[in-house]
């Protein structure tokens, strides 16, 4: 094997005469082994999607009709409110952190919130702030929210929308989701806006359901969404809820969610004429 090795070492190292073989001769497969790599077109590269997982489905539906118009003048003005005179929080930077406009292999990505999603705090909103206030240094701690709203209604923006909260993460929406970390799994978080909404006293449990949120909690929901919706052209169709992202099946947040009470807020704002 070694004396044949070498006997087709010496052929393809001998200069040819006459017209040349098609094949390369080894000196040209050696000068094309010493380049680099060419290195893959930006967008080229293949990113691994998510797994199978059930596509969302909107309960909100198309509707022009203004049922209640008291109550959407009454919205409008909440929703100047939002915009012009928030409560904000300022969280620690361990709990939060920059949207990315490449992924983990490169590609570009675009980091424009395009997604909202629904949480609930499950104990008392003063635990979410201390929660999200408090440094995390250990990844599998670090949690946060773009907004929280207080079972009486009040709306405390915890974080900047233009950053990334980190509040869904094993998760994907209808197919898609951003590898940030090769070594891990994608999520949502990359383009996906977060709120979460005052669990009620008796969801501070595991149990499938509680008595549900206030008036005034879907009230400011509607305010919020209607402030994001506009400002980034997000759909009623990308309202979607935590257990509906989430790819380990582990999450049910939002529980006990009156979509209908949304449905009527928002129809009154007039975001979901779609004609």
């Amino acid at each position: 094997m070694l004396l044949g090795g070498l006997g087709w070492l010496a052929r393809d190292m001998t200069p040819q005469t006459g017209e040349r073989s098609g094949n390369p001769s080894l000196l040209e497969l050696l000068e094309e082994m010493r380049q680099p790599p060419a290195s893959p077109e930006p967008g080229r590269r293949r990113a691994p999607g998510p797994p199978p997982h059930p596509s969302w489905q909107s309960p909100l539906r198309s509707s022009c009709a203004i049922t209640d118009p008291s109550q959407g003048k009454k919205l409008h003005q909440l929703v100047g409110q939002v915009e012009t005179s928030p409560v904000q929080v300022r969280i620690h930077p361990t709990n939060y952190g920059e949207r990315f406009s490449l992924d983990a292999y490169g590609n570009p990505v675009d980091p424009t919130p395009q997604l909202v999603v629904l949480h609930e705090t499950v104990y008392g909103i003063g635990s979410a702030i201390n929660t999200f206030t408090t440094p995390h240094p250990r990844d599998e701690d670090q949690v946060s929210y773009h907004s929280l709203i207080g079972e009486n209604g009040a709306i405390v923006q915890v974080l900047d929308p233009a950053k990334r909260a980190f509040g869904a993460g094993n998760s994907a929406f209808n197919g898609r989701w951003v590898k940030t970390n090769a070594k891990v799994g994608g999520s949502v978080n990359n383009f996906a806006l977060h709120i979460s909404l005052e669990t009620p006293l008796d969801g501070e449990d595991s149990d499938p359901s509680h008595s549900g949120y206030s008036a005034v909690q879907y009230d400011a929901l509607a305010a919020q969404l209607a402030s994001w919706m506009r400002r980034y052209g997000i759909p009623a169709a990308n309202i979607t809820t935590h257990r509906a992202v989430d790819l380990g099946g582990e999450r049910a947040d939002p529980r006990s969610f009156n979509w209908q009470a949304l449905q009527q807020r928002l129809q009154n704002l007039g975001l979901l004429c779609r004609r």
